[in-house]
């Protein structure tokens, strides 16, 4: 059940990577740039929503296991260091504003999809700050610990 609940909501995640690339397209329209197609980019759009996807699933099916929550508004009471997570602090924005963002910008051939997907890191970086703060002050050495041996992306 944990493992359908994971595929679910990850499909969820592609459909918006795939929504923004075509968002991106209609940007290369308005601001008339080129889109690209070739099939070493298909291929490596293909592959990185393949990867990002599966990626995904993976670290949500450890929060299900553990009946947590995916997106949360408060802190979760479990720190998660297992799985994925003992290859990046943070999988799930890895899997989707990474992976999923770019590969489809790449399927779709969106100049546009891919600058914003490189725009918008910044931010997402910045928030990721905010949550190991709040990750440091909920599960102190734990945390710091967890930090020191596992990088934040990859």
């Amino acid at each position: 059940m944990n493992l359908f609940k994971s595929i679910l909501h990850n499909i969820g995640v592609v459909i918006v990577g795939l929504g923004l690339a075509l968002l991106g397209r209609r940007g290369d329209t308005v601001f008339r740039i080129s889109g690209f197609h070739s099939t070493f980019a298909t291929s490596m759009g293909w592959l990185l929503l393949v990867v990002g996807f599966l990626l995904r699933v993976w670290a949500t099916f450890y929060f299900y296991e553990r009946r947590m929550k995916v997106i949360s508004l408060v802190p979760q009471r479990t720190l998660i260091t297992s799985g994925p997570y003992r290859f990046s602090r943070n999988p799930l924005y890895l899997g989707g504003n990474v992976f999923i963002f770019f590969g489809a910008g790449l399927l779709l051939g969106s100049p546009t999809a891919l600058f914003v997907t490189v725009l918008h890191l910044p931010f997402v970086d910045l928030f990721i700050r905010r949550e190991e703060k709040q990750l440091e002050e909920d599960f102190g050495q734990d945390w710091v610990r967890y930090k020191k041996q596992v990088r934040r992306w990859i």
